[in-house]
């Protein structure tokens, strides 16, 4: 592969991740709150902190995002990066995005005390979406301050490959889901045998659709997160598996799935939110009339 087309393979890559951690509130808040183990109540206010990052390696560098979570005067924010392979100086730009972000939110807040300074470091989590390498459970930069001590600044890893479908569901993290095409990728780019096919099929089917029907049932994401989930993993599925001589048949399956009943789902949505908008005019129309109806009431006694 030319570095080229590495490039625009891994920038499809961050674009599909950027798309996902731009859903909906409640989808956005269940992932951090399945990463990090956290409980942040579903109507916190998100803030978003984009990161830029062009370094010589466009394939190693996907995404990278600090995420402001804000409920009841209280904020907590979250950086959160994903690799589509090991990079050893991850720790370092994760560190040097956290002391930015810190910097830059102490210098917009007033110290009463300038002697005493405090720097609120972004909890990181690194998302490795797909690594052929053995990936480690957390990396450790040690901060020497000479006589002050030497303290470890850690960034833990989530691996998405060991994580079935099941178990994102489980944590509410269900909107990684279209990266589950990444699974079997490995395989079907070795040998396309009916087995190999068939697995794949039933990974769309089961650990993909079914998975995001049951994530919507349960009320973990919107309809519109849902629809945007279909065409995601479609992004992916075409770019990932389509080229393939023998998927002609599944291609059109696939196209059929994930598309032809994202329209079907689009058009239902819009009859719920047409329904939901004629029930609301008509509550408004309702309530319209009985405060006439007091207020010529109120005329009545008046003048009484």
């Amino acid at each position: 592969m030319s570095h080229s087309n590495s490039q625009e393979v891994y920038q499809l890559y961050d674009k599909v991740f950027k798309k996902i951690l731009t859903l909906s509130s409640t989808a956005v808040i269940n992932l951090i709150n399945g990463l990090f183990e956290t409980d942040h109540p579903l109507d916190s206010v998100i803030t978003y902190n984009w990161t830029e990052h062009v370094g010589d390696d466009m394939r190693t560098c996907l995404a990278d995002t600090i995420i402001t979570i804000n409920h009841d005067n209280h904020s907590h924010s979250y950086h959160i990066e994903a690799q589509m392979s090991l990079d050893e100086n991850i720790v370092l730009r994760v560190f040097d995005y956290g002391f930015g972000h810190a910097r830059k939110q102490s210098v917009n807040q007033h110290s009463e005390n300038l002697m005493h300074q405090t720097l609120y470091f972004p909890e990181p989590k690194v998302i490795l979406l797909y690594s052929k390498s053995p990936a480690p459970d957390e990396y450790i930069l040690n901060l020497d301050f000479g006589s002050q001590g030497t303290f470890p600044y850690k960034v833990t890893t989530f691996k998405y490959l060991d994580s079935s479908s099941e178990q994102l569901t489980k944590k509410k993290m269900i909107i990684l889901i279209p990266f589950e095409l990444l699974k079997l990728r490995k395989v079907i780019e070795k040998t396309r045998t009916p087995e190999n096919l068939c697995a794949l099929q039933h990974l769309i089917n089961h650990d993909i659709l079914e998975a995001i029907q049951l994530n919507l049932d349960a009320g973990n994401i919107t309809i519109d997160d849902a629809i945007k989930l279909r065409r995601l993993a479609h992004k992916l599925y075409k770019h990932i598996y389509s080229h393939y001589e023998e998927m002609k048949e599944l291609n059109e399956m696939t196209d059929e799935s994930l598309l032809l009943d994202v329209e079907i789902m689009q058009k239902e949505h819009e009859k719920a939110m047409a329904k939901l908008e004629a029930e609301k005019d008509a509550l408004k129309a309702e309530k319209d009339a009985l405060e006439a109806e007091l207020e010529k009431l109120k005329k009545k006694v008046r003048s009484l």
